[in-house]
């Protein structure tokens, strides 16, 4: 009856790994000899695992990655495209992010940039980094919406305050004045703030171009490449075809 009580506290005081953790252990033969200090001991370090599980959960669940599957283990660093291994597992070290550097992975379709990018998002997030994972033809019309709504500044904050921001496919579709505008302000609020990752089939030398040129362009790139990790990749044939349409090492392909 005791324990009954004590469950319902722990549930209500919303421990609830602590909770799991009392009903799973008390019954266990195992633990009949241990102290009261080392029962505790397990109890708390259930609660903690659980919270520290649940946040990440939040956290991937907030990322909204496109493929919830790409990750860093199940990266293909044999396959010739131009990905060093040692700087990769270098850049795993997240110093760039507590440096509010970048990161910027350009090739051609197929080359694995998108999974790239959210694999490292991946990895990010169970470092306990706040990400976004953002395709920008979805992002131009999100901009679009959210002036016409009225909570364009509100959206703004919302992406400066991510820790790191992955916009995908920079280069698919035309961006209006004000979408390229909107775009500066973005760099501009996350400045030496965040960290940003962006891939891209245009080489970096065409963006200037693509962005219309002018000042708008100028302050884009220089708030963003001039502190950015360049990945250049390369394929002789997509790795979707060359995998049977799956993306790096799937567990199955190993």
């Amino acid at each position: 009856m005791l324990i009954e009580q004590t469950l319902m506290k722990l549930n209500a005081m919303k421990l609830f790994g602590m909770a799991n953790s009392l009903k799973d252990r008390a019954s266990r033969p195992d633990h009949a000899d241990l102290s009261v200090t080392d029962f505790v001991s397990f109890l708390v370090d259930d609660e903690w695992t659980d919270r520290q599980n649940r946040k990440l959960t939040s956290r991937l669940r907030c990322a909204k990655f496109k493929d919830q599957q790409a990750c860093v283990e199940n990266i293909d660093y044999e396959t010739a495209r131009g990905i060093k291994k040692t700087k990769f597992l270098e850049l795993l070290q997240n110093h760039w992010v507590e440096k509010h550097q970048n990161i910027v992975l350009t090739g051609p379709s197929g080359s694995g940039k998108s999974y790239l990018a959210q694999a490292i998002g991946n990895h990010l997030c169970r470092s306990g980094q706040a990400v976004t994972y953002m395709r920008m033809p979805k992002l131009a019309v999100l901009l679009t919406q959210v002036r016409a709504d009225g909570t364009y500044m509100r959206a703004l904050d919302r992406i400066r305050r991510t820790a790191v921001l992955i916009l995908d496919d920079l280069g698919i579709g035309t961006l209006s004045e004000q979408q390229r505008t909107d775009l500066l302000e973005i760099f501009e609020d996350r400045y030496a703030q965040g960290s940003t990752i962006i891939t891209s089939q245009l080489p970096t030398n065409a963006w200037h171009d693509y962005l219309g040129g002018g000042i708008v362009a100028d302050g884009i790139c220089d708030r963003f490449l001039h502190n950015a990790h360049r990945i250049d990749l390369h394929a002789k044939e997509s790795l979707r075809k060359s995998r049977g349409g799956l993306t790096e090492k799937s567990p199955s392909g190993r």
